[in-house]
């Protein structure tokens, strides 16, 4: 598993599986939040198996599963605010984790200029330009 970096503090990576949790914490990670939804995986990578191993291993860990069809500025606001308040670096994941990332970059819409929060995930090898449209309204909206 490689822990890949959007910003300082907020990490992303594809599926992980329960034997990779120890990781996480050796890591530094304080929280751990899945976008897959179950019906996605089996279920030995499902919220529940990953949920129980994370926190026996001292961390956080939220499930906020998300489509490209389904994600709701609820979910962006929600996910925003668990990073804020988060007591040490967070770790997403979901299938690829282009959904974490584009899930973090419509929270940061507002927060860093466009051309920075398209630049930091095409630095980590998420290409989410067809996203500036939405990132430009979003910080409007919150301007």
């Amino acid at each position: 598993m490689a822990l890949i970096e959007l910003t300082p503090g907020y990490f992303v990576s594809p599926q992980i599986a329960v034997e990779e949790v120890p990781a996480l914490a050796e890591a530094g990670i304080s929280l751990v939040i899945c976008n897959r939804p179950d019906d996605e995986v089996p279920p030995s990578h499902q919220a529940a198996a990953l949920e129980s191993a994370v926190r026996a291993a001292g961390m956080e860990f939220v499930h906020i599963p998300v489509t490209n069809d389904t994600l709701t500025l609820d979910q962006v606001a929600q996910q925003a605010a668990l990073i804020d308040a988060a007591e040490g670096p967070v770790f997403a994941y979901c299938r690829s984790g282009t959904r974490s990332s584009i899930v973090w970059a419509m929270g940061q819409a507002g927060k860093m200029e466009t051309d920075a929060i398209l630049g930091a995930a095409t630095k980590a090898g998420y290409q989410l330009d067809g996203l500036r449209p939405t990132l430009d309204a979003l910080a409007a909206q919150k301007g």
